[in-house]
């Protein structure tokens, strides 16, 4: 293994704080956050069948987040985006980066219920963006985790 791509479709969830519920027990607050985390689970089984990866890896990952209406533009031009429209999602209730990133390596580590990394502590180096849809592009992320020498 040198270089695994796995493309996920669904809805990147950030994942946030914890809620105690009674008795010590801690629940992921966000709703979100584990069919996000089985979406890239499946997209893992799918794409990578190996043997789970034990060593140091960098990850690029691309979280593509859907545009809202407000892109676009009206009436007859309802389907083409403004010229204005941004291509990164800032939006704050997308989520910040590094809560992204710990929802999705937590559904690439087996120590979380993944099948590709031994454990999340094998990342050591991490390239990351979120951005918004082109046309025709389906939302969720593109994941390439590479080995290093």
């Amino acid at each position: 293994m040198n270089e695994i791509f796995i493309p996920v479709l669904g809805i990147p969830a950030a994942q946030g704080s914890k809620k105690h519920v009674g008795r010590g027990i801690l629940v992921e607050s966000s709703k979100k956050v584990a069919p996000w985390r089985q979406d890239v689970r499946h997209a893992a089984l799918e794409y990578y069948q190996g043997e789970p990866v034990s060593g140091a890896v960098k990850v690029a990952i691309e979280f593509i987040f859907a545009r809202p209406k407000g892109h676009y533009g009206t009436g007859k031009n309802a389907d083409k985006l403004k010229p204005s429209a941004p291509m990164y999602a800032t939006s704050n209730n997308l989520g910040d980066l590094d809560k992204l990133l710990r929802s999705t390596f937590d559904g690439l580590a087996i120590r979380s219920g993944g099948t590709v990394l031994k454990d999340d502590s094998l990342i050591v180096e991490v390239d990351a963006k979120k951005r918004y849809a082109m046309e025709g592009e389906h939302v969720g992320a593109n994941i390439k985790i590479s080995k290093l020498h």
